[in-house]
């Protein structure tokens, strides 16, 4: 049985919401990749994009997230909803991450609290949209609504 709403009548919206999470991390690291053109890979320098540090390594790591998740945006079929749950954990595996070794030589991909932050938030906002993406059949949708109505 499914935990999650299938159907939902604001998927669409979801699903624009998820584009735009993945063209938020396509941007961020295409304006990343070129405001640390020139630096190490894994550079702790003073390199920030949109308030928020960074260097060429997370910059890569970004687009290469922004592109999976608008990819599964594009393709859609309940792929979109597979792939925003599981970048919605790596996310804020990352982010906490990045909190616990901010202060640290540890700190590979120069981290900020506002880049935690900003991950922390794109995380989550891809597991909501994971979560009320799933599209399924009528059948699925009434078994939904029955299990819904008996907790």
């Amino acid at each position: 049985m499914a935990h999650t709403p299938v159907n939902h009548p604001a998927r669409p919206v979801y699903r624009a919401i998820g584009g735009l999470t993945g063209l938020y991390l396509v941007a961020f690291g295409a304006i990343g990749i070129i405001a640390s053109a020139g630096n190490e890979v894994f550079a702790q320098d003073d390199t920030q994009v949109l308030g928020q540090g960074t260097n060429l390594g997370f910059s890569v790591v970004s687009v290469l997230l922004g592109i999976v998740v608008l990819a599964g945006t594009a393709i859609g079929r309940n792929i979109d909803v597979m792939i925003n749950q599981w970048l919605a954990y790596a996310l804020m595996a990352i982010s906490l991450a990045g909190l616990a070794f901010i202060q640290t030589e540890a700190n590979i991909f120069n981290f900020s609290i506002f880049t935690v932050i900003a991950l922390m938030v794109a995380g989550l906002v891809l597991l909501m949209v994971g979560m009320y993406g799933k599209v399924g059949t009528n059948e699925e949708q009434e078994a939904w609504q029955k299990a819904r109505l008996v907790l």
